[in-house]
């Protein structure tokens, strides 16, 4: 048994071969990982069932692991069926534990379609399916320096 807070194996595979400027999808259970997967990409599924793992219980455990240099949101829609009037509070948490871990930055926000060919791009190493069941709670995260 690993004494570190992150032991699932095939992650700390795909982080040890990981580098900087690397990037890492949680993706929440609305999100199309099948589909939208890039092609270096290897899909981790966490998604036991609805709310299990959820997001930020899968960001706070990566944060033991790696170092963040940027990390973004999809933007949430102002018209429509899905439609928000301010942020998701899940971001609020994200930040939280991404300001925790020493990250200074914000949560940049990406619209729907480009956060789609950015989470498939060929600089995701990992995407992680979880259960989380807040809409927008899709998080891309950019693997910082180890100082």
């Amino acid at each position: 048994m690993l004494k570190g807070q992150l032991i699932h194996p095939q992650i700390l595979e795909v982080l040890g071969r990981s580098g900087h400027g690397s990037k890492v999808l949680i993706a929440d259970g609305n999100y199309p990982f099948a589909t939208k997967l890039g092609p270096n990409a290897t899909l981790v599924s966490l998604n036991l069932a609805p709310g299990l793992v959820s997001g930020c219980q899968a960001l706070e455990t990566l944060l033991s692991a790696m170092p963040v240099e940027a990390a973004a949101v999809m933007q949430y829609s102002t018209t429509g069926p899905y439609a928000l009037t301010k942020a998701p509070p899940i971001w609020k948490d994200y930040t939280k534990l991404l300001k925790a871990a020493g990250y200074k930055g914000d949560l940049d926000r990406i619209e729907r379609f480009d956060f789609y060919k950015a989470a498939a791009s060929s600089d995701v190493a990992l995407t992680i399916a979880t259960g989380e069941e807040r809409i927008y709670a899709n998080l891309l995260l950019t693997i910082g320096v180890v100082k």
